[in-house]
């Protein structure tokens, strides 16, 4: 057999023997694809997010304005709400002061109101309120984009009652009428219609015969006119109820995602570490002197928060350089993020190496772990991309709250109080891995 091909049967075999390198290889690209795969919706027929919470309130009495919501409604993207429940638990309607509350306490980030004067007498076109808290820049985007193409597409007749009330303030109801009833004539007369169908059509604001079914290619294309026209004539007014001073909001979210992933990466080498001194006899050493295997546990996890707390220093300081994050002025409740972040992820990587049985399979594990949770926990794109169970799953993970911790911090201006939730689930995980990782180093006899 040539020496190359032995060679090569070697180096399969080898491959084969090497599980950490056959899951980088084959196991996490198939749960990235999977991942991503719900992300950019490419499990259905439709793509795009779906479930992501409107709120909504009407105060037009306009018949169309109940169609808007009944559109809005049906559309898969959002989630439409009308109502609450208040202090007592009781279902109540939302009112604008509500919605504003909500905003800012990132219940939920979009909300459209329908202004009650949506039609005006002295005014021409369509007038509507978007409420935001971009705290999420690609979500906040995609949401208006969708928001206006449902309005565009469901509701043209708004226009068309904007033209009749305009036309009364200046005719008159009598005047009007006539108008109508001459306009109604001509077309019937030119087209061979029906006089008395398109008279009520042009009286319900049905002026591009958009609400009738498509009939042919020729109606369709009408309608899709009428799309253009109200592009240009529907008012969309948008206000940012949340992150004003914020310079640049999608910074203050990256950064933070990154600085977690990067400080999980560096961390996990602790790990290779751990199983490289065994190697090399570093810890029959040291516990010949009067070092206990606790000491080196807690020495391992001291050392990496302060690797952590060094590395995202560096990240945001990062941050502050390019993107101008404001770091001084939420210096102390960032620092109670980064800490407890910081633990977390410390006693991630003591966790990897508890349950790894050898240096390679911690590297497997470890690239595995920081990337799925990285994916799913917000890191790299917005969490309310995806499936309503893997938005559950994300919160069981450190990723999550510590991005949100920071957006907190950075992005809502959230003082050290109000935070205290967050930082108290990051210590809890921390607490609870570390005393997993103990339990499971002492029962494998690790030290000896």
């Amino acid at each position: 057999m040539s020496p190359t091909f032995v060679l090569f049967r070697q180096a399969l075999l080898s491959f084969r023997r090497a599980r950490a390198a056959i899951v980088i290889t084959f196991v996490v690209p198939v749960v990235l694809i999977y991942l991503f795969g719900h992300v950019f919706g490419l499990y259905g027929k439709e793509s795009g997010p779906t479930g992501i919470t409107l709120a909504v309130l009407n105060l037009s009495p306009e018949p169309a304005a109940v169609k808007l919501v009944a559109a809005l409604q049906a559309e898969k993207t959002f989630r439409v709400i009308t109502t609450q429940r208040d202090a007592q638990g009781v279902e109540q309607l939302l009112t604008e002061a509500a919605i504003r509350t909500a905003l800012r306490d990132n219940a939920y980030r979009h909300a459209l109101i329908i202004p009650a004067d949506l039609l005006r007498d002295d005014a021409l076109g369509v007038h509507l309120r978007f409420l935001t808290n971009p705290r999420n820049e690609i979500e906040s985007q995609m949401v208006n984009g969708v928001l206006q193409k449902t309005v565009f597409s469901n509701v043209p007749q708004l226009l068309g009652s904007s033209l009749q009330r305009r036309a009364r303030s200046f005719l008159g109801a009598e005047r009007q009428e006539a108008f109508n009833g001459a306009i109604a004539s001509a077309v019937s007369s030119a087209f061979g219609t029906e006089r008395a169908a398109v008279l009520k059509r042009i009286e319900a604001g049905d002026v591009f015969g958009t609400a009738a079914e498509p009939a042919n290619g020729a109606t369709a294309a009408t309608g899709d006119k009428a799309k253009d026209v109200f592009s240009q004539l529907v008012r969309f007014e948008k206000e940012q109820v949340a992150g004003l001073e914020v310079k640049n909001p999608m910074a203050a979210r990256m950064v933070g995602g990154y600085a977690v992933m990067f400080l999980l990466f560096a961390v996990s080498g602790a790990a290779n570490s751990l199983f490289e001194e065994r190697r090399t006899g570093v810890f029959q050493r040291l516990l010949s002197s009067p070092v206990r295997p606790a000491h080196i546990v807690w020495a391992r996890f001291l050392f990496g928060i302060a690797l952590g707390l060094v590395q995202i220093g560096a990240m945001f300081v990062a941050g502050r350089i390019f993107f101008g994050l404001d770091l001084l002025g939420h210096a102390g409740a960032l620092f109670a993020v980064a800490l407890s972040a910081a633990a977390a992820c410390s006693a991630f990587g003591l966790f990897v190496a508890a349950v790894a049985p050898s240096a390679p399979a911690a590297s497997g594990i470890a690239t595995f772990l920081v990337i799925s949770m990285s994916a799913i926990g917000g890191a790299w794109f917005p969490v309310s991309f995806m499936p309503d169970t893997i938005q559950s799953i994300s919160k069981l993970t450190l990723v999550y709250w510590s991005v949100e911790g920071f957006a907190d911090v950075l992005w809502a201006g959230r003082p050290l109080l109000e935070i205290l939730p967050k930082i108290g689930i990051l210590a809890a995980m921390a607490a609870g891995v570390m005393a997993f990782s103990i339990w499971k180093l002492n029962r494998s006899r690790f030290f000896e």
